[in-house]
């Protein structure tokens, strides 16, 4: 009874793994808008992105802030250690009381201040720049995602290109097998294709361990469990269509391009900048009014109270007429700073244009490429049929067979390539042109800062 009942408890205790291990088996079929959309909502960078507009966005309020009245309540206590002597003539006596005390309230307002006025356009352009920022941040992560996405594809196309091939490796070494057995083929023919078989297999298990290397690249980009699977539901075929469109519809105006942006965006801070600066030789004005309460009583300090109110009311205008000429040196470092921004520009958007024009001069090698390389798995896969019909009829040898199928399989894997590259450099173009579709993964493009 003892071991039927542990028996029992082990096989419940197996039941119970084989479901939580079928269960975490979890795989999730995406395509590569999916993938995109998931990283865009879960990656870490651009959540931090987001918290950092809004981290600012706060600090602007904390700017407008001090545009408010500031109310403050106030309390006093001094005790009197030794009491003042007044001398009249020949008499001398002491005056004050041995407790003082002091309650009320405070309050100011600033009236006229141009450089706080000033100060909160730069809060603008700061959040301004921070939203820039969390969208160049989501400009790379499409860009990432993409990459990771197509050598994923290619890994797997590869990978059954690869298979196919050895499977045909297979049934040729079976029956160059026979024939030997028979006295039709040799020795040798036999043994060389049973090693021509064997050496993709290396390869499958290559293309294997990058497939799985790349599921995880991909998954941390998305932000997902590393334990949950992915299988992307395309292949490299499937975005012909769109990469010729792509292709003929390319925008190379650089207007969106981030860096640009973001210049042109500290170019403005640096004009709101050196308008503050130009502000601080103005004056100020503020207004300020109190309400006291006040006691002064002789003995305990906790006694005799008597509290008596009074108020003031006032104006206060401040205004630097001389600082030893700190603010006319501020002032020409930011119009300095404003020229270096120009130049700076100019330099920039030069070296992209470069940059895109390299980019375009590679996707249109890509497409002939492209071109070239079906038109050689067209020839090869013709090649291949003629070879194995003459093989069947016992025409062809080991050799021509081996090299037609060499050719076929480097065929498909240029082709497959030359797909790949054409991708990658797209995806790298529309990160240097700052045009990706964000919309189209449910990013909103609207805020309120640019209205």
């Amino acid at each position: 009874m003892h071991y039927k009942s542990l028996i029992k408890q082990m096989l419940v205790l197996v039941t119970v793994a084989a479901t939580a291990l079928n269960i975490g088996a979890q795989t999730l079929n995406v395509t590569l808008d999916e993938c995109i959309r998931i990283a865009l909502n879960e990656n870490p960078s651009i959540i931090v992105a987001d918290m950092e507009i809004e981290r600012v966005d706060y600090s602007k309020k904390e700017v407008l802030g001090q545009l408010f009245p500031q109310v403050s309540f106030t309390a006093q206590y001094s005790r009197t250690l030794a009491k003042q002597t007044m001398v009249m003539g020949e008499q001398s006596f002491k005056v004050g009381t041995d407790n003082s005390h002091s309650v009320g309230f405070q309050g100011s307002l600033p009236i006229i201040v141009p450089a706080l006025w000033k100060s909160i356009k730069l809060s603008d352009n700061q959040i301004l720049q921070n939203i820039e920022n969390a969208r160049s941040s989501r400009l790379s992560l499409v860009n990432q995602v993409k990459n990771a996405y197509y050598s994923l594809l290619l890994a797997r196309d590869s990978k059954r290109v690869i298979e196919a091939n050895h499977e045909t490796a297979l049934f040729t070494a079976g029956v160059f097998q026979k024939q030997y057995e028979i006295g039709v083929a040799t020795e040798y023919d036999a043994t060389r294709a049973r090693v021509a078989a064997t050496t993709l297999e290396p390869s499958i298990l290559d293309a294997e361990n990058s497939i799985t290397a790349l599921k995880l690249q991909l998954k941390v980009l998305m932000g997902m469990d590393v334990n949950i699977d992915i299988e992307p539901v395309e292949t490299l075929d499937d975005f012909k269509v769109a990469m010729y469109e792509n292709t003929m519809n390319i925008d190379t105006s650089l207007v969106n391009n981030t860096n640009v942006k973001q210049l042109d965006l500290q170019t403005e801070y640096l004009n709101q900048a050196l308008k503050v600066q130009k502000m601080s030789w103005y004056p100020t004005v503020a207004g300020s009014i109190n309400y006291m309460w006040n006691s002064m009583s002789n003995g305990s300090p906790f006694k005799n109270f008597n509290w008596n109110p009074y108020s003031q009311a006032g104006l206060s205008l401040s205004w630097n007429l001389f600082t030893g000429g700190q603010r006319y040196y501020k002032q020409k470092q930011a119009e300095i700073a404003i020229r270096e921004m120009k130049w700076q520009r100019e330099n920039l958007t030069r070296g992209l244009s470069s940059q895109v024009k390299t980019q375009l001069n590679t996707i249109k090698s890509d497409l002939k490429q492209i071109e070239s390389s079906a038109a050689s798995v067209a020839l090869a896969e013709k090649s291949n049929t003629i070879i194995q019909e003459s093989f069947k009829l016992g025409v062809g040898t080991f050799l021509q067979i081996q090299d037609t199928q060499n050719a076929l399989l480097g065929a498909r894997l240029s082709y497959y390539q030359a797909i790949y590259n054409l991708l990658i450099a797209q995806s790298d173009l529309e990160l240097l042109l700052g045009n990706a579709p964000l919309s189209r993964y449910g990013v909103s493009t609207d805020n309120k800062y640019t209205k």
